[in-house]
């Protein structure tokens, strides 16, 4: 499928909600501390965490991201809908744990729903390094997936 214009610039608009939803899912993590402690007042701790979570990408770069995408699935098979559909998963992920006041991280959901892609593109798109030939006989797709991301989340 080739994208059009307006599913790339879906994607993006998913890809800022998905950002909304980590700030306000992964915020009381980042200050927490400091707001319990009185170092700092709430105002000021969720203006520093927010800028220094945009600015962390141009002093850190994308190295991390790099590192864990390597070798997880085979970009040659990825296309704007397996993002879109990463994206999805994470948003859903992140509403459920918030919602259940269960403990999970952003950034875990996103490699979760990732390898949850790569069982995903192994089934669908064979490739030499993503197969289905790779996956145990009785594995059915969805319990795969769901497995991948609930143990990441979890353990």
């Amino acid at each position: 499928m080739v994208p059009t214009v307006w599913f790339v610039l879906a994607i993006v608009l998913v890809a800022f909600v998905f950002d909304f939803i980590n700030g306000f899912h992964d915020s009381a993590n980042s200050i927490a501390t400091v707001v319990s402690t009185r170092v700092l007042s709430p105002f000021i701790a969720v203006g520093w965490a927010a800028f220094f979570n945009f600015a962390a990408v141009f002093v850190f770069g994308t190295a991390v991201a790099k590192n864990i995408a390597k070798g997880m699935v085979d970009l040659a098979v990825v296309d704007a809908t397996v993002i879109l559909a990463g994206l999805i998963g994470a948003i859903a992920w992140n509403l459920i744990t918030w919602y259940a006041g269960l403990p999970s991280s952003s950034s875990s959901s996103t490699v979760s729903t990732a390898r949850a892609n790569g069982l995903g593109l192994a089934e669908s798109k064979p490739s030499p390094s993503c197969s289905a030939d790779r996956l145990p006989r009785d594995a059915n797709i969805t319990n795969a997936a769901m497995a991948n991301m609930e143990t990441s989340n979890f353990f």
